[in-house]
């Protein structure tokens, strides 16, 4: 049995493993990177940051928010607001269940598996703090680094 330590680097090293498969490359650092290993970096710096004392669940989730995200293209739903829910909670589910197996393969218990799966499934956002700061630092990551070329891409109703 692993301590506690050994199994967070465990499931960090297999999300960015699983992340470092993403075929779409961003500019990081002077250099192109997998953009959901970035994202996910991009999370834990903001986290951290933000709320250094977190839960280990929450560092869990922030870390494997987008997992593996490519799987699941946007274009495979229609483009409208419709396609785009389902979309999400396609893609919701299937992080979930990806984090949910790194972590059981990392030695959690099925109450962190749980925890982490709730949060990146977006459950209790009104009633669960946790819930409510894995999204709060989602949108922090999301105006710092991706807003701009999102705005560029929509009309400005849509901002």
């Amino acid at each position: 049995m692993t301590d506690s330590g050994d199994r967070f680097q465990t499931a960090i090293g297999a999300f960015d493993e699983a992340n470092s498969g993403d075929p779409r490359l961003v500019a990081d650092g002077g250099s192109e990177r997998p953009a959901e290993l970035v994202y996910a970096e991009r999370m834990t710096r903001c986290l951290h940051d933000f709320a250094p004392d977190s839960a280990e669940p929450v560092r869990l989730a922030a870390r494997s928010q987008h997992i593996c995200r490519w799987m699941i293209p946007r274009s495979d739903y229609p483009m409208d607001r419709r396609g785009y829910h389902r979309w999400r909670k396609r893609l919701a589910a299937f992080h979930a269940g990806k984090a949910g197996g790194i972590l059981e393969q990392a030695g959690y218990d099925e109450g962190v598996i749980g925890k982490v799966r709730d949060l990146l499934e977006k459950r209790h956002l009104g009633s669960d703090p946790d819930a409510q700061l894995l999204e709060d630092v989602t949108c922090l990551v999301f105006l710092e680094f991706y807003l701009e070329s999102f705005s560029r891409k929509h009309e400005e109703a849509k901002l």
